[in-house]
Formats: C-alpha cells, sequence, structure tokens
C-alpha cells in the first residue's frame, strides 16, 4: 500500500493488499481490524465488490444479518448478480434469520451461477438448500439436493449425513445407515472407550456424571460400580461389595456420595471419596431397576419390579412412602426440576405422575404399546420424553395430558433418554445398539452414533452440554463430543 504499484491502473483506488490484511486478521480473531481494513478499501474503491464480501463475513460473525445483508446484496449489485459467493453467504443469512424461501432463491441462483469460479460453490450451495428443504417437510427434494453435493464432493462427510436424516424421515432406514457409515461421524466423535467392567457378564446398566462433571460413574451386571475421571477417562476407584448385578446407580446432587442398586433388592450409598458403604436400604421385593435423587439431597426414591416406588430417608434408611399403582415392572424414575412431581415409567405402558409431598397419583399418561424403558424430564420441567419397547419417544405436556409429538427412527427398544442442559436436544439410547440425537423442537434426528457392538442401555450428558455418554451390554462406556 506504500508503494505504486507499476500492474495498479489507479494507484489510489489500489485497495487489493487491503482485502489481504483484512482476511488475514479474520483469522486471527481481530475482527475490528479486518472491518478497519475493508471500510478503508470501500472508501478508496466503492467498487471493490469483494471488500464488501469480506466485511459481511465479519458482521455475521458479529451476528449484524441487517448489514451483511446490505453488503451482500450491494456486491451482487456491483458484480450484476454473477458473484456465487455472495449468494452463498446472503443465503446462509437468511436461512439463519428463517428466510427459507430467500435462502433457497439465493442458493439456486449460486447454483446457476456460470461465473469463471461457480463450480468451487456447487456443492455447499446443494447441501445447504438440501437443509433447508429438510426442515421444510420435503425429505425427498433435500435428498436431490445432497445427491448433487455428493456427486460433486465424494468428501462431503455432513452432506452424508443429513441425507442419513432425510432417509430415516421415509423410513428408509438401510439407505440411512449406510450414509451414516459413509460419514463416519461416530468414530470422529469418540474421544474415549472405557473398558473397565470384565467378566463373562459385565454389560453396563446404569451410568451417571456428577454435578461438578468431574467422576462418571457406571453400574454393571460384574457387580461393581466404577468410578472414571471424566475429563481423563482414567479409572478412579472400584466400588465393590454387591452380591448381584447393577442396574441403577445416581449421584445425590452434591456429589458427595453415589447410591446403587439392582438385583440385590437393596439400595447401597457409598462415599466417594473414600470408596466405603456407608449405608444399606432394605424393603423391596422384586430388583431394584430405577433410582433418582431429589433436588435437596435429602430424598432418594426407587422403583422395583415388585411394582411399588418407595421414598426413602437418605441419613436414616427409613421408609417415607410407597407409591401404589403400577400394574407391572417399574423400569425408570425421574423428578421433575422443581421437585413437587416424580414420574415413573412402567411395562404397564403407562406414565405415572405422583405429588412428592403426599405420595399421591395425580395423572396417568397412556400412548405407548409397550413396556416405557426410559423418562427424562425437560430441565424446564414443562414437558416430558418417554421411550418404550415400541421403538418410539413421545415428547409429552404432562400437565394437560397432551402429546406433542413422537420421535421416530429407533429400529428396536428405545431403553434411555437424556435432555442437554439447555433442553433443545435430546438423546436416546436403543436396543438397536445406537444412539440418536434429537432436534426437540422438530423431533428430527440431528445424528446417529454408531459403536456399541450390543445393546445400549444408558446415556446421559455432561452438566455443560459438551459430551454424551453411553454404557451397553459390549462392557463398555463411550464418551462422545456433542455434534
Amino acid at each position: 500500500m506504500n508503494i505504486s504499484p507499476k500492474f495498479a491502473e489507479d494507484k489510489d483506488r489500489y485497495v487489493e493488499p487491503l482485502l489481504g490484511r483484512g482476511t488475514v486478521y479474520i483469522k486471527l480473531g481481530d475482527y475490528q481490524s479486518a472491518l478497519d481494513d475493508f471500510n478503508l478499501a470501500i472508501k478508496q474503491n466503492p467498487d471493490f465488490y469483494d471488500a464488501y464480501l469480506g466485511r459481511a463475513i465479519i458482521y455475521i460473525e458479529q451476528k449484524d444479518y441487517h448489514q451483511a445483508i446490505k453488503d451482500l446484496t450491494e456486491a451482487l449489485k456491483l458484480t450484476a448478480d454473477n458473484y456465487p459467493a455472495a449468494f452463498l453467504k446472503r443465503g446462509s443469512v437468511w436461512a439463519e434469520l428463517g428466510e427459507y424461501e430467500k435462502a433457497i432463491e439465493d442458493f439456486t441462483q449460486a447454483i446457476y451461477s456460470n461465473a469463471d469460479d461457480a463450480n468451487t460453490y456447487y456443492p455447499d450451495a446443494y447441501y445447504k438448500r438440501g437443509l433447508i428443504n429438510l426442515k421444510l417437510g420435503e425429505p425427498e427434494k433435500a435428498i436431490e439436493d445432497l445427491n448433487n453435493a455428493i456427486k460433486r464432493d465424494s468428501k462431503y462427510y455432513e452432506a452424508y449425513d443429513i441425507r442419513a436424516i432425510a432417509h430415516e424421515t421415509l423410513g428408509e432406514y438401510e439407505a440411512a445407515n449406510k450414509d451414516y457409515i459413509s460419514a463416519d461421524y461416530s468414530k470422529a466423535l469418540l474421544i474415549y472407550n472405557l473398558t473397565g467392567h470384565s467378566g463373562m457378564f459385565a454389560a453396563v446398566r446404569s451410568m451417571a456424571i456428577s454435578s461438578n462433571g468431574t467422576t462418571l460413574a457406571s453400574g454393571s451386571e460384574d457387580s461393581t460400580i466404577k468410578l472414571w475421571n471424566f475429563k481423563t477417562g482414567q479409572e478412579i476407584n472400584t466400588l465393590s461389595g454387591n452380591s448381584g448385578s447393577v442396574l441403577a446407580v445416581t449421584f445425590s446432587p452434591e456429589g458427595q456420595t453415589i447410591a446403587s442398586s439392582g438385583t440385590e433388592k437393596t439400595i447401597k450409598v457409598w462415599n466417594i471419596s473414600t470408596g466405603e458403604e456407608i449405608l444399606t436400604i432394605s424393603g423391596h421385593s422384586g430388583y431394584i431397576r430405577s433410582l433418582a435423587f431429589s433436588s435437596n439431597g435429602q430424598t432418594i426414591a426407587s422403583g422395583s419390579d415388585d411394582k411399588t416406588i418407595k421414598f426413602w430417608n437418605i441419613e436414616t434408611g427409613e421408609q417415607i412412602h410407597s407409591l401404589v399403582g403400577h400394574s407391572d415392572y417399574i423400569q425408570s424414575l425421574n423428578f421433575s426440576p422443581n421437585n413437587n412431581i416424580i414420574a415413573s415409567g412402567s411395562c404397564d405402558k403407562t406414565i405415572k405422575l405422583w405429588d412428592v409431598q403426599t405420595g399421591k397419583e395425580t395423572n396417568t399418561l397412556e400412548g405407548h404399546q409397550k413396556c416405557v424403558r426410559a423418562i427424562a424430564f425437560s430441565p424446564n420441567g414443562q414437558t416430558l420424553a418417554s421411550g418404550s419397547e415400541n421403538n418410539n419417544i413421545i415428547l409429552w405436556d404432562w400437565q394437560n395430558n397432551r402429546q406433542i409429538r413422537t420421535f421416530k427412527g429407533h429400529s428396536n427398544a428405545v431403553t434411555s433418554l437424556a435432555f442437554s442442559p439447555d433442553g433443545l436436544i435430546l438423546v436416546s439410547g436403543s436396543d438397536d445398539k445406537t444412539l440418536k440425537v434429537w432436534d426437540v423442537h422438530t423431533g428430527l434426528p440431528i445424528i446417529t452414533l454408531f459403536g456399541h457392538e450390543s445393546y445400549v442401555e444408558s446415556v446421559a450428558f455432561s452438566p455443560d452440554g459438551k459430551n454424551i455418554v453411553s454404557g451397553g451390554y459390549d462392557k463398555t462406556v463411550k464418551v462422545w463430543e456433542m455434534p
């Protein structure tokens, strides 16, 4: 910029170095310096359309979508609508704003552009248009677009993934599985594969993560509970003393103790620091498959094959309530976030809601055709998810006894459920050996995670929402990066 380059037709309007420097500033995350360079470039050469594109990129990063649209529109005006990069960016902004028809129009313009570098942008334009068609409930159109994206870039793994979701939406599960395998996302997202449980019978039946996100617990048919450092995947301790399979584990809210239960028909409470058993609670006559702590940590609830739910004082082990109403095994329990309600899922195909203070049944949700294996309250307590052996998940407005939507995609029983901390994502584990990550608002799967060699029995989200954990009959615990 400080010389008079011989190749510049007009040295006062020679601003290409500003564009280059601004682009480097963007890569460094120094958006203000980049913005200064692009502003100067536009001031010196108002017809320099690449500078408008560069400035729009900064506005997009800053979520100033109005200014981004304005700059991209100016860039297109200066190029007589022959600027596929600007169409692609503007279409992405329209999509972010929910203006899907405008987004589709821009992506289509990018696809039909005859600019010299247009073919560079075709895969992204087809992919993004496919995403919107799927969101608009047009899976066939989405598949056609994604086919075109993959045809032009055979390594476009995100396109394989979204095409798999479109196939799932149409019930084309074999095609979906092939695409998921092609995407190979599961291998990329797997952080740890924890294999400490061993023996002929060592299925991991339950898992829990401490509230501070530092410790992971896994309960197994090998009669042990293993504690793991959640950050490193290293085994910390093994809690022994059970004579039967461990079917349920749960941390107390403060994270200092852990409770377990199973085929021994008792509840054991352990000191995490010392590994010592500090309390044994007896009272059920059948296997105890589910446990849940109240939010204040003073009460623990247990659900059993004896068809009852019992509340216990965690300090004394004394029984507070015994809830009777289900006609078959209790499979899952979950306290509402405000601690006023507890929900139970049963093999009698129902979900029951109970008043925590009185122990009285307040409502029964009916909609599944088979055993309800899993339930989970959303973090705000407004909705409840339930998973069943009929392979489906139902999202409920439980206070009004209303089904909101059904999540379909698993090919075998849904065994476990967990909401993300923000309530926007639901993860499910299934006997089909997969985990599915769902968009709660649309009911569409975001991704399917492959890797377990047998039934997935338990899933959980880390407290920060960045990781998903799963345990299964293959004796392993897997820690995944949130896609």
